[in-house]
């Protein structure tokens, strides 16, 4: 039985990388070497730029923040780079103790400094684009930058964020944030060595300096190229393909188990899951519940944990201004293409819906176990209302709707649309093709094409708001409902520029719910935003699943129902190997 060709290339480089002697025989990777094999690409190293799932997985082992979730709580948190905190100031000042004799990758001690620089960092470069919109929100008052918004300034931004003489560093807010803990926890908000990170470019930290960098991209930044955290693992080598990581032996807690980590980007489904089951991968990305429980549920050298809370919100995003004229065909209603705001037309958007067949997907695709939300949150948080419509699959509300959209002239000219879904993603590529055989089944002069697309180029493409209509699921960043419902809807949300739209009745119930700590008072409101978004239809709610796991059965201290944590990222250094 000979090992895969993207695990014998892996293990080429991490044998030349760290002088690791492993035999091109072996039939599965070793025990002091842990195989992650997933299908999209890294967008980033940066803590600052990460805001994507893939990145965030890297990031929570490679750096750490100044706390975390405890255990699977999404309301207690535990120290990590601080060792406690205090809440003063009627709830706007934070002051935090630092964990000492706590060096980076490089060797540099952690102190202080480096934690005020990083805050500083995410508040000066914020675009939008990563999880820093919600920590200037917090700091500053606004989720933009100093080109957004004339009130940032330098003297703002160093009081939000700074040393005392004391040694500690300490927050002060315009205004309580009740999740603003939860904001700190955020793998986004890990902590860089200044020094390292000027040394290498970026910026300095200094006042002379900071406009150049207000609102720059760090999703290729200097420091992503070569991280220096001071998390459990390092990086030792990388390319298109693989990241090789090693454990770090300055680390200040305890060490990892495993020595060695190999991440490799493995396109092909049927690939991964032969490498998980002879061994030569722990971990894999899968592709919906139907066709993992077949083909690796029950089977030996398989761990399944099933009945896992799933805090995700997946959807059909549906771009109201598409900025893409390669996407827009003819950029007409004339059945060659479609024009950029063909779904601003709000019957156009719920003919999409009731033509999705939701009861299918969760069949197909879930295995039967989704449930259909009414809300872009999970059931168990504040402000889910179960009272609220559901779109179901309904191919003649679909017609009607289609019939008055734009005046008549969809029915009467028919449309081309392009789909593009991320390449890898069984599930993704299923939905899409579920949904075009549906639209084309209602009209002949209706036609849907999909195509695959690399998700660092997707991600770019819908920052961009250049993608007509793709599936995506918010990942969230900390448990509170305002982290979903104002990134969906707002107009100055996280997705505003990816969807383009906009409702002033939704802006206010949103943003009346974010000023206030009255519980009762905020479910009703983001009652109100659900019901307000049914009738917009500004995107299609995928059916949620009942979420699961698996992994080698080779791996110990895997993840558990009494451990897992939705809202957490997990990390590779309390893992065993057999």
């Amino acid at each position: 039985m000979s090992i895969p060709t993207p695990f014998r290339f892996a293990t080429a480089l991490l044998t030349a990388a760290l002088g690791l002697s492993l035999s091109p025989a072996l039939a599965a990777s070793p025990a002091d070497t842990l195989v992650i094999m997933e299908s999209g690409d890294i967008p980033t190293l940066d803590p600052g730029a990460t805001y994507d799932g893939a990145s965030a997985s890297m990031v929570a082992n490679l750096y750490e923040t100044l706390l975390s979730y405890r255990g699977a709580s999404l309301t207690q948190f535990q120290p990590v780079l601080a060792t406690k905190w205090t809440i003063s100031n009627g709830g706007r000042t934070y002051t935090f103790d630092l964990r000492k004799n706590v060096k980076f990758h490089s060797g540099d001690p952690f102190a202080c400094a480096d934690a005020e620089y990083t805050y500083r960092r995410n508040l000066v470069t914020n675009s939008g684009d990563s999880g820093n919109w919600f920590l200037t929100d917090a700091l500053l008052g606004t989720t933009g930058n100093a080109n957004d918004d004339k009130t940032v300034t330098w003297a703002r931004i160093t009081n939000a964020v700074k040393c005392n003489g004391a040694g500690q560093l300490v927050f002060t807010l315009p205004k309580v944030d009740p999740a603003f803990l939860s904001k700190l926890a955020y793998t986004g908000q890990a902590i860089v060595n200044k020094k390292y990170s000027a040394g290498l470019g970026e910026w300095d930290g200094g006042e002379g300096s900071w406009k150049a960098w207000v609102g720059k991209d760090l999703t290729e930044s200097a420091l992503s190229k070569k991280p220096n955290g001071t998390g459990p693992y390092r990086l030792v080598q990388r390319d298109a393909n693989n990241y090789l990581f090693t454990a770090f032996d300055g680390y200040w807690g305890k060490k990892a188990n495993i020595k060695n980590v190999i991440r490799q980007r493995v396109d092909e489904l049927a690939t991964r899951q032969q490498a998980l089951l002879r061994g030569d991968a722990d971990f894999i990305e899968g592709a919906g519940r139907t066709v993992d429980e077949a083909q690796l549920r029950g089977k030996p050298g398989v761990t399944w944990v099933d009945n896992l809370p799933y805090a995700n919100a997946p959807a059909f995003f549906i771009n109201q201004n598409i900025k893409n004229p390669k996407l827009l065909g003819s950029g007409k209603l004339d059945g060659k293409g479609i024009p950029a705001n063909f779904f601003a037309d709000a019957d156009v958007r719920r003919a999409f819906s009731h033509a999705f067949n939701y009861g299918q997907y969760v069949r197909d695709v879930q295995g039967g176990k989704a449930e259909q939300r009414t809300m872009l949150i999970p059931e168990n948080m504040l402000g889910y209302s179960s009272k609220i419509k559901k779109y179901t699959y309904d191919p003649k509300k679909a017609e009607a709707y289609f019939k008055r959209a734009w005046g008549g002239r969809v029915w009467q000219n028919g449309f081309t649309l392009t789909i593009n879904y991320r390449a890898g993603t069984e599930s993704s590529k299923t939905a899409s093709e579920m949904l075009k055989k549906s639209v084309e089944a209602i009209n002949p002069k209706f036609r849907v094409n999909i195509q695959a697309e690399q998700w660092s180029d997707m991600l770019q493409a819908t920052r961009r708001g250049e993608e007509a209509m793709w599936i995506r699921a918010w990942v969230p960043d900390y448990a509170d409902p305002d982290n979903y419902l104002y990134a969906f809807y707002a107009s100055d949300g996280f997705y505003n520029g990816q969807v383009n739209f906009k409702d002033s009745l939704t802006d206010k119930w949103l943003t009346q719910a974010r000023s206030t700590n009255n519980a009762a008072q905020r479910a009703r409101l983001y009652a109100l935003v659900g019901e307000r978004a049914y009738e917009q239809a500004n995107y299609i709610l995928l059916p949620v699943p009942i979420d699961y796991t698996f992994y080698s059965s080779r791996v110990g201290n895997g993840p558990t129902r009494a451990s897992y944590n939705p809202f957490g990222t997990a990390t590779w250094a309390t893992l065993t190997k057999r």
